[in-house]
């Protein structure tokens, strides 16, 4: 199995498993934000990278990391810089770290097209 799907099976169901402990931890216990709408934002791209990945189009799941893991990328600069959506979505130090490192590794092997 391609390593662009291999990454997408496991990192789908991460993405859903965040988004419901979002809803699931209080917040005085997360070290994530706990906001709805990021909740819903990890589950909606949870269910989209499972599908993708489990279609079987390593070109698709090559696409989706390459595109999450700049959307990660985004997400720690807009949470320094308050840009859209920090407002809604209210980042912690622990989501920007996470931003950063999983959107590093998500382009580089979106990018990388290895079997």
């Amino acid at each position: 199995m391609p390593v662009n799907t291999r990454v997408l099976r496991i990192f789908g169901p991460v993405l859903l498993a965040a988004g419901a402990l979002g809803f699931a931890i209080p917040p005085e216990h997360a070290l994530f934000s706990g906001a709805p709408w990021y909740n819903v934002f990890h589950i909606a791209f949870g269910l989209a990278a499972t599908a993708i990945a489990f279609r079987g189009s390593d070109g698709g799941a090559a696409a989706f990391n390459a595109a999450f893991g700049a959307i990660d990328l985004y997400q720690a600069v807009a949470s320094r810089l308050a840009w859209f959506p920090a407002a809604q979505f209210r980042w912690t130090r622990w989501d920007d770290a996470a931003h950063v490192l999983l959107g590093l590794a998500l382009v580089a092997v979106g990018l990388s097209r290895r079997r």
